[in-house]
């Protein structure tokens, strides 16, 4: 998985995608994702990496099937609020 942190004024932006996604473009009727170099590449991290990245995050993106089951599993995101768009998983998380 490519995890990405930025600092931003308003906290801490992570994006997290599976290897797999980067470059792709997905999309359903409303919806379209592009998975950008600039925007998701970053460092190669395991399970352990993506939850502490989204565990420090004011906000976070994910897509792909494996990044988005980590944050599942480990209590960060709802299940029941995933997109599926073309065949992968999107989620976001915002802090409040």
């Amino acid at each position: 998985m490519l995890i990405r942190e930025r600092d931003t004024p308003e906290g801490l932006l992570v994006a997290v995608c599976d290897d797999g996604c980067l470059g792709e473009t997905y999309a359903d009727d409303e919806v379209s994702l592009t998975v950008t170099e600039k925007f998701y590449g970053g460092e190669t991290g395991d399970a352990d990496d993506v939850v502490d990245a989204l565990t420090r995050a004011s906000v976070a993106n994910l897509v792909g099937e494996r990044c988005v089951r980590v944050a599942i599993d480990a209590g960060l995101v709802d299940e029941e609020n995933v997109l599926e768009l073309d065949g992968t998983r999107h989620a976001q998380l915002l802090w409040l």
